[in-house]
């Protein structure tokens, strides 16, 4: 019989056991060696059971169990020390505290996931995954930061094989009695409840879980509360699923919710608000909605807009159009305004925030990136190469400037190095350069604290990374086995599986989701070339596959069967594997055992992938095509780079997908085949790969202290976050009501602005190298007063078209107090001629005033027009 309604018995731990509740729900554990394996010391056979989440671990204790613990005093001791750890970490000043300069009082970072811990399932991918490390790196740098997001009682999915090795999906259902969660709860004791207004005039009620991630609350809305209807009930049922009105309703949750649970969480617990929201990625946008309804009594719209992206940073992560969430106007149209959420806020004003009013846009949908761009202040990139990608993605919304001014800066992603380093990993460290140093440079970073690397013996290294194969070899077989049974397969079928892969063989790992730009089967273009490099007789490699492909992507279901049938075949099945249902746990098992990690998108669609930097915290080597993160960083000595069809393969290689892919796929089998394999394999009369392991020295010592998220935070602090908490102080309500205003006047003058004449007078006659020339310059500028614009002369190198490229900036001064008989005021100033060549300049004016983040951020310019009888131009 089916039980009609489930919900879960807590176990009561005996008094001195009670710490144990505290340690297993905050989240910290999972970061936290000491912690954990005291958890799991409490019933190893449950902590497996469990699947190492301590919450349903403590669930399932048996009471005499329970009662021996309680009476052992070696336990006892151990327990008391790390409950004591634990405080001290939660109350003691971390780096934040220490800063010697005015920082936020709070942060709000809303994510549409957070991957904190398998134990947590809340996440489909990287941004997923990033959003956690996010969270835990600012709890270990002690910034007073909230998390938000939703809690989908589904989850993502999980992934089996079907036996012809087609992706299936599996949803198990999940109860937050279960997961290491908490509900906020009201003075009184009643669940806090935010409430959202639907069209028909249906109501949204969600309540609000929290976890304790470190010293940072993150805080989780549900939406499967008894006061909602069947279909608002399942609002936050699945990550990604749905329609398009579903996935709106999940944002709007997300975004106006989130404030919304915020400003209770703050209330009942007397935290700090916010003065800066972080909106990781687009799908959080509507928060920007919901504080400006909060502004509306006090401020028309256009003041409160400019007082909410003060204090608004926002991350995007995508660097293809398709990537973004786009929904259709009359959608956004029938929820918003009279009869739907905000109805005190103009629908045309919202509406306007996320059209897409630029060259090629299409005006029928809302676009959240572009809505999320409007509503901040502050925007970045997660990689170099991904802001510029970025930055030309999105230039329509800055007509007139040049993709590289673009107001879209870069602060590249990083990994939380305590949850992504092997426990064997940092106890060699410990050993070797101590303890605390181990700990300072994965929580706070440094060069000087890597550089203590260079002293390990390079035994030690070796024996390290052979450890650590050997493990991923025995963790390989088991999930393996696993894989078949649920394909069918019997037990007395599988005994090759426990001759799969072999710890001695240079192993290669590949592991994230599965849509096409990722290229999953790239290493399949040629089959039996592949099948040579693992079956080589002197050098063979082995490979680790993982991935998952979106319910809905059947594409991408048919590259993981055609990759699961290569892997299936006899001959090659010891030496090439497909694992199912990567999470977490998977990843963290896999990562640090495979030699090398690779990565083959189509560039420069990868904005970072950070899966490579958690393989070279664990000193695997990176072979990826150039893109993200690794395109700034890759050296020449800390792995290998997989050359692409656009570096001199021909005409058209880059336009036709097949040849490209063709091209790319022989130049990783080459790589493999000529420098990585014979690195690997090169020893010496001791056994030794000298060489293999430099690299791998090499690579923890330059990209230890850049890969991580504690030095991704900390940028965040210097320039995003102080930067936006110092404009949201500046836009006191007056304030931000004399910007819009000025804003508004500005906009109605602009044209009227002109740049009407432009003269250049060389110092010495010819121009060269080192002289300078004296730029005058005649602008109108209606009724706008000089102090309001900014006069600009831009100046470089140019190409063959005459572009300025590398441009320098210097600001003209203002000459003679008054315009002239036309209305034009005169600018003058020098122009140093520092570069040899082809030299171009121009002028400009823009828009100037102390509370823009940028001169570009109005998006006005005015150039001079393209006349011949202007001396603006080239000189060569």
């Amino acid at each position: 019989m089916k039980a009609i309604r489930r919900f879960t018995v807590r176990t009561v731990l005996p008094e001195p056991l009670r710490p144990l509740g505290e340690l297993a729900q905050n989240l910290r554990w999972s970061w936290h060696p000491e912690t954990r394996e005291l958890l799991q010391s409490v019933d190893p056979g449950g902590w497996r059971a469990a699947g190492g989440d301590p919450v349903r671990l403590l669930g399932a204790v048996p009471a005499d169990r329970l009662a021996a613990l309680a009476r052992d005093r070696r336990f006892l001791r151990r327990l008391t020390a790390a409950a004591e750890d634990l405080t001290d970490y939660l109350t003691g000043p971390r780096w934040y505290q220490g800063a010697d300069r005015e920082l936020p009082r709070a942060i709000a970072y809303f994510s549409p996931e957070f991957g904190i811990t398998a134990a947590l399932p809340q996440y489909s991918g990287g941004l997923g995954i990033l959003a956690g490390d996010h969270l835990k790196a600012a709890s270990d740098l002690g910034l007073p930061l909230i998390g938000v997001g939703l809690l989908y009682r589904h989850g993502y999915f999980r992934q089996s094989l079907s036996r012809e090795g087609w992706q299936q999906e599996h949803y198990p259902v999940l109860d937050p009695n279960e997961l290491p969660l908490t509900l906020l709860r009201e003075p009184g004791g009643d669940p806090a409840r935010v409430t959202l207004a639907l069209p028909g005039g249906r109501t949204l009620h969600a309540q609000v879980w929290q976890a304790k991630v470190g010293r940072v609350p993150l805080l989780l809305l549900d939406s499967d509360v008894e006061d909602n209807g069947p279909g608002e009930r399942e609002v936050t049922d699945r990550l990604y699923g749905g329609g398009s009105e579903h996935r709106l309703l999940q944002e709007m949750l997300l975004g106006i919710g989130g404030v919304r649970a915020v400003r209770a969480y703050c209330r009942v617990t007397g935290h700090p608000a916010p003065e800066v929201f972080h909106t990781n990625e687009g799908h959080a946008g509507l928060l920007g909605l919901e504080r400006i309804n909060e502004l509306a009594p006090e401020l028309d719209f256009d003041a409160a807009l400019e007082a909410v992206r003060a204090g608004t940073v926002f991350t995007t992560h995508t660097p293809v159009p398709a990537g973004i969430d786009r929904f259709d106007r009359g959608l956004i149209g029938r929820h918003f305004g009279p009869g739907g959420e905000l109805p005190d806020v103009d629908v045309d004003r919202v509406l306007a925030l996320g059209a897409e009013s630029y060259p090629g846009g299409d005006p029928a949908v809302f676009n959240m990136a572009v809505m999320g761009l409007r509503l901040a202040q502050r925007a970045n990139g997660v990689s170099t190469l991904h802001g510029a990608v970025s930055r030309a993605m999105f230039a329509g919304l800055w007509p007139g400037f040049d993709p590289e001014e673009v107001p879209i800066r870069s602060i590249t992603n990083g990994v939380h190095a305590p949850t992504w380093i092997a426990p064997e990993v940092l106890r060699l460290a410990a050993r070797q350069v101590g303890g605390q140093r181990t700990e300072d440079a994965l929580t706070v970073g440094g060069a000087e604290r890597w550089e203590a690397v260079e002293s390990i013996p390079d035994a030690a290294i070796w024996e390290l990374r052979r450890t650590l194969r050997e493990q991923l070899v025995e963790e390989v077989r088991g999930r393996l086995r696993a894989s078949w049974r649920q394909r069918g397969a019997a037990d007395l079928e599988l005994g090759w599986c426990d001759q799969v892969l072999d710890p001695s063989v240079l192993t290669i790992g590949f592991a994230r989701r599965v849509p096409s730009y990722k290229r999953l089967t790239l290493m399949l273009r040629d089959p039996e070339r592949l099948a040579g490099l693992l079956l080589h007789p002197e050098r063979p490699i082995q490979i680790v596959v993982a991935g998952k492909a979106h319910p809905a992507d059947d594409g991408g279901k048919r590259l993981v069967q055609e990759l699961v049938r290569f892997a299936d075949e006899h001959r090659v099945r010891h030496r090439i594997v497909f694992l199912p249902d990567y999470d977490m746990a998977m990843s963290q098992a896999m990562l640090p055992g495979c030699d090398v990690w690779l990565n083959n998108p189509l560039r420069p669609l990868e904005a970072c992938g950070t899966s490579g930097m958690k393989a070279a915290l664990n000193g695997g080597l990176n072979l990826s095509v150039l893109d993200g993160w690794w395109d700034e960083w890759f050296d020449g000595d800390n792995g290998w780079s997989i050359p692409t069809a656009d570096e001199g393969a021909g005409a058209g290689a880059q336009g036709d997908a097949d040849r490209r892919d063709d091209i790319e796929a022989a130049a990783l089998y080459q790589l493999i085949e000529s420098r990585v394999a014979p690195c690997f394999y090169d020893t010496d009369r001791g056994g030794l790969p000298r060489r293999w392991i430099e690299m791998v020295r090499h690579t923890l010592v330059t990209l230890g202290p850049k890969v991580l998220a504690s030095r991704m935070v900390r940028e965040y602090v210097d320039e995003l976050y102080a930067p936006a908490a110092r404009a949201h102080r500046a836009l006191t309500p007056r304030a931000a009501r004399e910007l819009s205003a000025w804003k508004a006047r500005v906009r109605e003058q602009w044209p009227q602005v002109a740049v009407d004449h432009v003269e250049a007078q060389p110092a010495g006659g010819t121009p060269e190298l080192g002289s300078s020339l004296t730029l005058r310059v005649k602008v109108a500028l209606g009724d706008l007063e000089p102090g309001e614009v900014d006069v600009q002369a831009v100046s470089g190198r140019v190409d063959e078209s005459d572009r300025i490229t590398d441009p320098v900036v210097v600001s003209l001064k203002p000459a003679g107090g008054r315009p002239d008989l036309d209305g034009r005021r005169l600018y003058e100033g020098p122009l140093t001629l520092d570069r040899s060549g082809p030299f171009g300049y121009t002028v400009r004016v823009l828009p100037a005033h102390p509370l823009l983040a940028s001169s570009a951020e109005p998006g006005l310019i005015a150039v001079p027009p393209e006349t011949t009888g202007m001396t603006a131009g080239v000189l060569r």
